[in-house]
């Protein structure tokens, strides 16, 4: 009798968790992962440390290389290998190897130069080998000779690439005590906590190598643990405390991740601690309210039809949040699709547009919880503005585009994305007419900072304008007022705040801004 009562009370859990956005729980359940996280992405000397007892292993052979208790170990980079960095065209991002191997038959074909760089799963392809020096224009000309070949898309762009050959090793040292090895190097502490060039982080310290030929500082940490020290620096709890934002959060960190696990292999590591991936503190960075949303949401994670969706999220998105082919050159993510972050549907009519706040001039105006947008009183980023002189956006294009464009005449949107941002823009100068795309646009643009100094522009979702001197009615510099921080694909940080403020519970803000998916609990 006791077994079936046993029977029905695993039922009755199931359709309890159901009922609550759950999917139906995995009996055999995954173990909770180990995640590796490049903290000091490149260095030639890292230092290694422990508040207490610790050991220091060559992570390829398991010796102990040294123990001891709060003395500091510097790891430095021995014998280097041959490094050589190249300007390369980033043409491509693919999963098939058939298109592969079939775009590497025609790029050898014409005798280009390639390389292939493993990521998330799938390839990079890069065309060209230039030195780094190499000027715009003789660039811009190979460029247009591989479109013109059906070797590269318009949207190609130029990445300096890496690379290392050759055997490195590195040394260890203690006090007076030294080691050499071509591998790796741990250290593990009795606390669990670990100090890497002064931060502290839960789990184990590494020292091993780059793809750059210099070495990275790694912690390799459990998922969980990791999320602690990722989630108050994605979504600070101060002065974003609400709960039920944070435990999205923490389910979209997490799935991204899992997701993305081996994506910088290359580099020894998985991911990242910047918004390049993640944001990630390490232990100094826990805070309570995080803790318990990451705990509150052990193991769970955001699939689409059974599989592990792309869980990007962004600061605000301006009231709209944007498809992901519209920002990115990739294929429609069915989940990732652009809409509103209000209460009143899923109209552009209802979210306060661009042109309205044009007209108030008046950011305030727009910030208000009762017109039913959840961003407008959680983030500054909401609306702003910004203006460049003449030489100011002269400076910031030549830069970009690595030659002297000379005058600034004019900037055009010329396509905008269903979300309102833009997609292409046009750049017409003394010395030639220029055009960025997509996200690459607020790389391109980019606004001076309080410091004096370009920063990339906060989002694409903006006017710009000429500024016109009153005395000549000549173009005198431009403007642009915008709105949103982020590229808007994916939740809404802020949106997510909001949302929980009026009463929704996570799983409500994450099917909101991942349309379509489901929540199952992984381990």
């Amino acid at each position: 009798m006791r077994k079936w009562k046993q029977i029905v009370l695993v039922c009755l859990l199931v359709s309890a968790f159901s009922f609550y956005g759950y999917s139906t729980i995995s009996f055999a359940q995954e173990t909770e992962p180990m995640i590796r996280i490049g903290v000091v992405p490149t260095a030639e000397s890292i230092k290694l440390k422990a508040d207490g007892p610790f050991t220091v292993l060559d992570k390829g052979t398991g010796e102990i290389l040294f123990s001891g208790n709060g003395e500091e170990v510097t790891v430095t980079l021995g014998s280097a290998a041959q490094i050589q960095s190249y300007y390369r065209l980033q043409v491509a991002f693919t999963t098939s190897q058939a298109y592969l191997d079939d775009w590497l038959a025609r790029a050898h074909a014409e005798g280009y130069p390639t390389y292939v760089e493993d990521y998330n799963g799938g390839y990079r392809l890069y065309l060209g080998e230039f030195p780094t020096d190499a000027s715009f224009s003789v660039r811009t000309a190979f460029k247009d000779e591989v479109v013109a070949k059906g070797l590269a898309a318009s949207d190609a762009f130029w990445k300096i690439v890496t690379t290392a050959d050759g055997e490195r090793q590195l040394s260890a040292k203690m006090g007076s005590e030294e080691k050499t090895t071509s591998h790796p190097v741990q250290l593990q502490a009795d606390s669990g906590i670990v100090l890497i060039n002064g931060t502290p982080y839960r789990g184990i310290a590494e020292v091993g190598f780059n793809s750059g030929g210099t070495l990275a500082g790694i912690n390799e940490v459990n998922i969980e643990h990791y999320l602690y020290g990722v989630v108050p620096r994605e979504l600070p709890p101060v002065p974003y405390n609400e709960v039920e934002a944070q435990k999205a959060q923490a389910v979209a960190a997490r799935t991204y991740a899992l997701s993305n696990m081996g994506k910088r292999s290359a580099d020894g590591y998985d991911l990242l601690p910047t918004t390049s991936d993640q944001v990630y503190g390490g232990y100094r960075s826990e805070h309570p309210i995080s803790t318990e949303a990451v705990d509150g949401t052990k193991g769970i994670v955001a699939t689409y039809e059974g599989k592990l969706i792309t869980a990007v999220f962004h600061s605000t998105s301006g009231g709209f949040t944007a498809n992901n082919e519209d920002v990115w050159n990739s294929e429609a993510t069915p989940y990732l699709r652009a809409t509103h972050v209000a209460q009143k549907g899923n109209s552009l009519k209802y979210v306060p547009a661009l042109d309205v706040y044009k007209k108030t001039g008046n950011s305030e105006s727009l910030r208000k919880a009762k017109k039913g947008d959840f961003e407008a009183d959680w983030s500054k980023y909401y609306r702003w503005n910004f203006e460049w002189t003449a030489e100011e956006i002269s400076s910031v294009l030549s830069s970009y585009f690595s030659t002297d464009v000379g005058e600034v005449q004019e900037i055009n949107i010329t396509e905008r994305s269903s979300s309102g941002r833009a997609a292409i823009i046009e750049f017409v100068t003394e010395n030639g007419t220029f055009y960025e795309y997509k996200d690459r646009i607020r790389w391109a643009l980019q606004y001076i900072d309080a410091t004096g100094k370009p920063a990339v522009l906060l989002s694409t979702l903006f006017i710009v304008e000429p500024v016109l001197d009153p005395a000549t009615n000549e173009v005198s510099g431009f403007k642009v007022e915008g709105g949103g921080w982020g590229h808007g694909v994916g939740m809404s940080q802020v949106g997510a705040v909001g949302m929980a403020e009026a009463g929704y519970d996570f799983t409500v803000i994450l099917k909101h801004f991942y349309q379509g998916i489901e929540l199952e609990t992984r381990y």
